[in-house]
């Protein structure tokens, strides 16, 4: 991985965790890969950070003091400057009410405590891999545009910004309007082989999408999967 790494510029990661012991551990395998990293102890010291640091992905512990992380979440997405930033939230609380708490503030992904290391070095790989297409995607027969290299949306020609698996769902769909997209193939193709997440992870995406461009364009196949509506 290292050498990869170094290919490229070093992606910046933003820890946030009020466990000293838990950014020290983390914080030393991420920097042994080569991640630029730096860390915060709560959620105002987070937004702080992270908008002077503008890092690809930020690593989100839950429960924290001044402001919790589903709180720091909700603000770090107000911010356009940190529109392209991933955020997964760090928890040891595994109950769906937390779970969909967190993907509706903004959440790309989550990672359960006790963290192994090699799993969340997985993830992270997965979580930053991206397309290396920059274009604009578009359709005549349905009023949506995706462009890829601002991540911006504009539906009826309203401008717009998604969290980056928001906008990965879409662009799937639109990548190939009509066809059906199963489970299994979303699950794949926008968070990776490597990250399991279970169905409601899809779900509560694509209710998100619906509440922002309308229910017209996404259609259900029951038992299947979802498809862009022409």
């Amino acid at each position: 991985m290292r050498a990869k790494l170094k290919d490229k510029p070093m992606p910046k990661i933003l820890l946030v965790d009020d466990e000293p012991d838990i950014i020290e551990i983390i914080q030393y395998h991420l920097e042994k890969e080569g991640y630029l990293v730096k860390s915060a102890t709560n959620g105002l010291e987070c937004l702080i950070v992270a908008k002077s640091l503008v890092p690809d992905l930020i690593l989100l512990d839950v429960m924290m003091p001044e402001m919790d992380g589903i709180e720091a979440c909700v603000e770090l997405r107000k911010e356009n400057v940190l529109k392209g930033t991933l955020i997964a939230f760090l928890t040891a609380r595994s109950e769906d009410y937390s779970q969909v708490a967190g993907l509706d503030s903004g959440a790309d992904d989550y990672i359960a405590k006790p963290i192994k290391p090699r799993v969340l070095l997985s993830k992270i790989k997965a979580l930053l891999r991206r397309s290396s297409l920059n274009q604009v995607i578009k359709n005549d027969k349905v009023s949506l545009e995706i462009n890829r290299d601002k991540y911006i949306v504009v539906c009826d020609g309203k401008e717009f910004t998604l969290p980056k698996k928001e906008f990965e769902l879409l662009a799937l769909l639109f990548s190939k309007p009509g066809n059906v997209f199963t489970r299994e193939a979303i699950l794949a193709k926008v968070w990776g082989d490597d990250i399991i997440v279970g169905d409601r992870t899809i779900d509560v995406h694509i209710r998100k999408l619906r509440e922002k461009i309308g229910s017209q364009y996404i259609k259900t196949v029951k038992g299947v999967g979802y498809k862009l509506k022409l």
